[in-house]
């Protein structure tokens, strides 16, 4: 966590920051949240993830007391106070105190700055594991900070070795616990269309990559997949190569998904020259 970051208002040491204890966000696990990157100072697709986080405070009753332009001022502060090169800066709008504790209330905005720690880049040259989870997630086109279910299942993917879970339900894959993911069959992307979050990084691949089939992927195809991957901001792409104890075709990072890589790192500096 970086020195300084926005609440109450201001900015504030980070260390100073408070929240009420009968706040929705602790007692019902009620709030939103969205994380973007900085490089070179820059905040990536900046106006993409404030499109996302205004959409969802308003899907979930939760009104933002700053127009857009002062979020973005606060945001060019934070980093300029912070020194943030090349980090993360996270939003956060709590459910705020609610008079029979249940109802949304005015949230609270926090807007918090990080050092940011990226894959490994063996993960990226050799591919990760990911574990098969039943799971469909609530509300699952808005960001929520309610993250109990992998949190809380991460200790048994740690343990297999496995870098996080695939949803599925009813035989139909949707998304990762904090990732979009891709597969590639006959040398053309595919990628879920339900019960999963319009990430940006997945936005950003759509329009780069151009021939991309949006439809419902059964967990099948997956195991019958010749690549597939992951994205995400703090990710970006990393291919997966094995799902369960399978192996997803080869087994190592296919071409079409390292060329996506590739595509989209020189994306990111293009977009902060």
């Amino acid at each position: 966590m970086k020195p300084f970051c926005f609440a109450d208002g201001k900015i504030i040491p980070t260390e100073s920051a408070t929240i009420h204890p009968m706040d929705l966000g602790l007692i019902r696990g009620y709030g939103i949240f969205d994380f973007f990157r900085t490089s070179g100072y820059s905040p990536l697709f900046l106006e993409h993830y404030l499109d996302r986080f205004i959409t969802s405070a308003e899907k979930t009753y939760l009104p933002v007391a700053y127009s857009r332009e002062e979020l973005r001022v606060i945001i060019a502060e934070l980093i300029e106070k912070n020194d943030l090169l090349n980090g993360g800066l996270r939003m956060v709008l709590s459910g705020g105190v609610s008079e029979n504790h249940f109802s949304p209330a005015k949230g609270k905005l926090f807007i918090f700055a990080e050092s940011l720690a990226m894959p490994s880049e063996e993960k990226y040259q050799q591919g990760i594991k990911l574990l098969t989870l039943e799971y469909v997630r609530p509300i699952s086109d808005i960001k929520t900070t309610n993250y109990t279910l992998p949190v809380w299942h991460s200790v048994n993917w740690k343990r297999l070795g496995a870098e996080d879970v695939l949803y599925h339900w009813n035989g139909l894959v949707s998304e990762s616990s904090r990732s979009n993911f891709f597969i590639v069959k006959n040398g053309v992307l595919h990628t879920p269309d339900q019960h999963i979050l319009m990430g940006i990084t997945r936005k950003q691949i759509l329009k780069m990559a151009g021939n991309v089939v949006i439809r419902p992927i059964s967990l099948e195809e997956v195991w019958e997949a010749e690549e597939a991957f992951i994205t995400s901001t703090t990710k970006v792409l990393l291919p997966v190569t094995q799902l369960d104890e399978r192996k997803i075709g080869s087994g190592k990072p296919g071409p079409v998904t390292m060329e996506i890589l590739g595509n989209f790192r020189k994306l990111e500096r293009e977009t902060v020259a």
